[in-house]
């Protein structure tokens, strides 16, 4: 496989006159051709810092960051512009970023197209269809709903024909079923398209519905969660997660320098502060609570 996405290292820092922030710690991430994943995290954890700078919003500020042909860490504010307008799509939350409302469904969607000189309307009209808006192409957004609206911000982030579609948490001002019909949506371009798609989500339900999830915990990647069943039907209507592990296994993550981010819940449980001891028993390797020294 290809890797469409490769960090490694990288960091984000944040600097005022009185504070520095550290976004995002030495985050190490790798996304392949075609894959459609999600990746979870608390509010303040560096998911969407990481979101921005795969968008071309932000620039990263040390280590490496790499979309497709584009080093993200050296790119030029002229090779930015033809980054996000030809390599990456983007859907916001609010999707009223995304459109302009005294146009049709179908001239939103084509107006990227004439920006960058790649007008297609056959295939304007495809995307709207793939979105389930074959009949509503024409109405201006007051015509239609929240739901409908999102759909055709998914639509416009695909006009030109970008690699890799990123989602800033795509179904949370919408209902449940919305929600279901959005991420059929997504799975439908994942298969038609090959494009590469990763959702920043907090709801679980919608990432239990993906291959792979990545959890970022202070501007790391703190575990992952593959599919537990290859058989598992996850674009089921049947099947309904209410957390990511009722269809995933975790992984903790090991980094190339060998360090092993261990999910927080089991340090707690262990009631494990900032030291641990190891130990290896010939076949597995045991991570224990530090023996209380006497006298202490």
């Amino acid at each position: 496989m290809t890797a469409v996405i490769l960090c490694e290292g990288l960091v984000k820092i944040y600097k005022t006159d009185e504070v520095e922030v550290v976004a995002l710690q030495g985050l190490n991430l790798t996304v392949e051709k075609g894959e459609l994943m999600a990746i979870i995290g608390n509010s303040g954890s560096g998911k969407s810092t990481l979101l921005n700078i795969l968008g071309g919003l932000d620039r990263p500020s040390a280590g490496i960051v790499r979309v497709g042909e584009w080093d993200l860490l050296k790119i030029t504010d002229e090779q930015l512009v033809e980054y996000k307008r030809n390599t990456v799509g983007f859907i916001w939350q609010n999707n009223a970023r995304n459109l302009l409302p005294y146009l049709t469904a179908l001239e939103n969607v084509e107006m990227p197209m004439m920006l960058s000189g790649k007008y297609d309307r056959s295939y304007a009209r495809q995307l709207l269809e793939w979105v389930g808006l074959k009949d509503r192409m024409h109405n201006k957004l007051q015509q239609l709903s929240g739901g409908e609206q999102q759909r055709v911000a998914i639509a416009i982030s695909l006009a030109n024909k970008p690699q890799l579609l990123l989602a800033d948490e795509p179904t949370g001002s919408v209902d449940s079923q919305t929600s279901d019909m959005i991420m059929d949506i997504f799975r439908t371009l994942n298969r038609e398209l090959g494009v590469t798609i990763v959702i920043v989500t907090h709801d679980l339900s919608l990432a239990g519905k993906v291959d792979r999830v990545v959890a970022i915990r202070d501007g790391l990647t703190s575990s992952e969660f593959l599919k537990r069943n290859p058989n598992l039907d996850l674009a089921s209507a049947d099947f309904r997660p209410r957390t990511v592990h009722e269809a995933h296994e975790e992984y903790a993550i090991v980094d190339r320098a060998g360090r092993l981010q261990v999910p927080k819940a089991l340090l707690e449980a262990l009631k494990i502060g900032d030291r641990a001891t190891i130990e290896f028993d010939g076949e597995k390797i045991l991570i224990k609570p530090p023996k209380s020294l006497e006298g202490n």
